[in-house]
């Protein structure tokens, strides 16, 4: 099974690491009934494999999205950075916002990379909680960027 889920994952470290908490979701679960238990933990480990990479890719997207801002554009208008800064404050404040446990699985989801499962594992939850926790802070991040409340704009002026 191991090697299954490194020949996806491409890491034998986090291979074992992800059988690992195969193995702990597969014992902490209530008995079930499993005609086929070798296929049913085979097709567990290569979603969990899947479940790895996409959380990975996202990652590594979000890292060049930090990335590129990172960089200095000629291009860039100062009212286009002012407006940019104003989402970032507005961020900042909807994050303040929200509740201490949803704020700390936000942070360390985003801030310290780490996968909802040991999210879950270290603060005691279901991985179904982390996700909902995480879905309310990326809620208020949004609505925090969509409300135009910049003090460059007149009441009443459309955007465009």
């Amino acid at each position: 099974m191991e090697a299954l889920v490194s020949r996806r994952v491409g890491c034998r470290a986090t291979a074992s690491d992800l059988v690992q908490d195969l193995f702990l979701r597969f014992w902490r679960r209530p008995e079930v009934k499993v005609e086929a238990l070798d296929t049913y933990l085979l097709r567990s480990a290569s979603n969990l494999a899947i479940d790895y990479l996409r959380s990975e890719g996202s990652r590594d997207r979000a890292a060049e999205g930090l990335h590129d801002l990172d960089e200095p554009q000629g291009s860039q208008l100062p009212e286009q950075a002012l407006e940019v800064d104003h989402d970032l404050q507005r961020i900042e404040a909807a994050l303040r916002a929200l509740p201490e446990r949803t704020r700390q699985i936000f942070l360390l989801n985003r801030i310290h990379g780490c996968t909802y499962g040991e999210i879950a594992k270290a603060m005691q939850l279901s991985q179904s909680a982390v996700e909902k926790h995480m879905m309310r802070a990326l809620e208020a991040c949004k609505a925090s960027v969509a409300e135009p409340a910049s003090p460059l704009r007149r009441p009443g002026s459309a955007r465009r």
